[in-house]
């Protein structure tokens, strides 16, 4: 089956034309797709390769002994939702932090030292069940081949609202404006924001696209911005820092 997007509508970015997108129901190879998620960190270019995404048979959550078990289609959203009115830990950090857990699982999404990965036990692809220690991973990256299907956590008592208030406040910070969230990440012991910022692109614009003059490390659309505007922007980012930090910037956003 076959649905149609508007990726303009789509993303959190705003930019995008209409694409014919497979939606998945089963288990299976699907290694000629681009799996997307909820649209929250990618940026589609003008020719993006066949997409699919996980359907609704991928969307649940249960409870087994000391396990919580989740479908990578099933939003962020709705399992902290689930976490806070069964007092689970260690989810608060998925306050406002948009996605499908499949797609956060696989960028091993989170905040400063919070991450997904923190209280993983195995997620299943086509291959069947892997476990966490089997399973390269680092800051905001994963090695999994694959579509990821369904994720396992470890289950601990004690939701922490004060914690969830913290993070709450921490993403108060980030702007309003249509995004795709951090758009670099943040290098060892650097802020990519912080470097985009000296090398003055904070607030710099090329067409309706922007390095926000909030927090320079988020790549913003003011209206009708567009791929091209939005990759000249990154090429910047990464060539003036480069020259005065000797830093290469790696993209956190997807491009598609």
């Amino acid at each position: 089956m076959f649905k149609t997007i508007n990726f303009k509508k789509y993303t959190s970015i705003h930019i995008g034309g209409e694409h014919n997108v497979k939606v998945i129901n089963e288990i299976g190879e699907y290694s000629q797709f681009r799996i997307l998620g909820r649209g929250n960190n990618i940026l589609i270019s003008t020719t993006p390769p066949p997409m699919a995404l996980l359907g609704e048979k991928f969307d649940y959550m249960k409870q087994v002994d000391e396990k919580l078990i989740v479908g990578a289609a099933t939003s962020s959203g709705k399992l902290l939702t689930y976490c806070r009115k069964n007092d689970i830990a260690h989810f608060e950090l998925l306050a406002k932090l948009p996605g499908n857990m499949g797609g956060l699982v696989k960028m091993n999404a989170g905040l400063k030292e919070w991450e997904i990965f923190n209280y993983l036990y195995s997620i299943k692809t086509q291959d069947g069940e892997i476990l966490k220690k089997d399973i390269p991973h680092s800051y905001r990256h994963t090695q999994i081949d694959g579509i990821i299907y369904e994720i396992t956590f470890i289950v601990e008592k004690g939701y922490d609202k004060e914690l969830q208030k913290m993070f709450n406040t921490m993403r108060d910070n980030q702007p309003n404006l249509p995004s795709a969230g951090s758009c670099f990440k943040n290098p060892k012991d650097n802020s990519a924001g912080y470097l985009i910022e000296q090398v003055g692109l904070k607030g710099y614009q090329i067409g309706d696209m922007a390095f926000s003059s909030q927090h320079a490390n988020f790549l913003v659309n003011l209206g009708e911005g567009t791929f091209d505007d939005a990759t000249k922007l990154i090429n910047l980012a990464k060539e003036k820092v480069k020259k005065q930090f000797n830093i290469e910037l790696e993209l956190e956003i997807e491009i598609i």
